[in-house]
């Protein structure tokens, strides 16, 4: 085996303290508040991008949509390299795309060229589950891993709350070409302490580009190995990637045009629109943080997730149907980012349950992927409910994908049984 973080889920090379598994979960949770970052690298800048290329707003959509399509074809793939020669080089190898990048954007002088940056963000971005995942099955404690997914969640909603902040801010006292590149000193930063951590994070000493060199099986292993691509025949593992292309379903509507949709339907006043996703986001964190510890035991990942997204869709649903008054309506987005939040841990404890040894690459790549197929597809679908003048539509199909993830959920129950701590 390539390395110890490629190792079947639920084994562990080392009894690893629980002082190395905080500084474990530190280090990848950084690296994926990171990947969460670069999903948002353009977006904030395009009123600036938009002015000096002359852009429309469905050229700057286009350079989103190809972000994703690339990240989630990369990542479907990344999870064989992954479990080929092990987490830590694909992750130095994203991190360096990453600031690749910032160096094209930020001195980009066409629009080709910022559709080029938007590609190696995209690829950067494609291994971080699959990457993030591996480490951390094989590296943290089975008892403290539902905390440590927990903590991982977190990090990824942190990215995506810091990115506006920073890129905008530095855009307001220079330009988004140094916001950019700002953004690639970041990165450069990250990998600086992915390298720095490597062996920590292989479990085991490598060399400077964080790889483990396999040792040689014998005959009797090669023969019984099963095929790289016998993991496709598991019907938990398409549940799983059904689970997550559904999620992404109804977080992109959230995303993008839920909260003009309950502007629309309650007359919420404009300066609390933004309130409203960044009251999601922020409660999603505290529920995700509870999330891990309520979903320790792995038995109960499916029960965890079936209530965590009910509460979601009984939101969605009265955001559509009832005369909310406008001043209620971002608590409302935060009652329901702490449901969908809560249910995040134990939706990455059934994804491991669905795991076979020494597939957590390949499984945790393909399931993942459902993500970026899901943010891809999703603007596309509630957009289209907008322009027909049918916000109440947004939210009832908002509900109506949070309800199938119940579904889902116990369907991947049904077929995989948890392992013990």
């Amino acid at each position: 085996m390539s390395s110890t973080a490629t190792l079947p889920a639920g084994a562990h090379a080392a009894p690893d303290t629980p002082q190395q598994d905080r500084r474990t979960v530190a280090v990848v949770s950084t690296a994926h508040g990171c990947s969460h970052f670069f999903h948002l690298i353009l977006a904030p800048l395009f009123p600036w991008i938009k002015a000096e290329f002359s852009l429309s707003y469905a050229e700057l959509g286009l350079l989103m949509t190809v972000f994703f399509i690339v990240s989630g074809v990369g990542q479907a793939l990344a999870g064989f390299v992954v479990d080929r020669i092990g987490a830590v080089p694909v992750m130095l190898a994203a991190l360096c795309s990453f600031v690749v990048s910032t160096l094209i954007l930020s001195t980009a002088p066409s629009y080709a060229m910022l559709m080029v940056g938007s590609v190696f963000a995209g690829l950067g971005n494609a291994p971080f589950h699959p990457v993030d995942y591996s480490i951390l099955n094989a590296r943290i404690a089975p008892a403290r891993l539902a905390k440590a997914y927990a903590l991982h969640g977190v990090a990824g909603n942190l990215g995506w709350a810091l990115a506006p902040v920073f890129l905008v801010g530095i855009t307001g006292l220079s330009s988004w070409r140094t916001a950019i590149a700002c953004a690639g000193l970041l990165a450069a930063a990250i990998l600086l302490m992915i390298w720095l951590h490597r062996a920590l994070l292989a479990g085991q000493p490598v060399g400077a580009l964080g790889i483990v060199h396999a040792q040689p099986a014998d005959a009797t292993t090669q023969a019984d190995a099963p095929s790289a691509l016998a993991f496709l025949k598991l019907p938990a593992v398409w549940m799983s990637f059904a689970f997550f292309l559904t999620s992404a379903l109804g977080f992109g509507g959230i995303q993008t045009f839920g909260p003009e949709a309950a502007r629309l339907l309650h007359d919420v006043q404009p300066s609390w629109v933004a309130l409203c996703l960044t009251a999601f986001m922020l409660a999603s964190a505290a529920g995700t943080l509870a999330g891990g510890f309520v979903a320790a035991d792995p038995s109960r990942a499916e029960q965890v997730v079936a209530i965590g997204y009910a509460v979601a869709a009984s939101v969605s649903l009265i955001i559509a149907l009832s005369p909310a008054p406008g001043w209620m309506v971002p608590g409302l987005f935060a009652v329901m980012g702490f449901g969908a939040g809560t249910a995040g841990p134990a939706r990455d404890l059934l994804v491991r349950r669905a795991s076979p040894p020494g597939a957590t690459g390949r499984v945790y790549g393909l399931v993942y992927s459902g993500l970026d197929t899901g943010l891809a597809i999703s603007p596309a679908i509630f957009g289209r409910l907008m322009d027909a003048g049918w916000p109440a539509a947004v939210w009832v199909g908002i509900a109506i994908f949070q309800l199938l993830l119940i579904v889902n959920a116990l369907s991947v129950s049904r077929v995989t049984k948890p392992q013990a701590a």
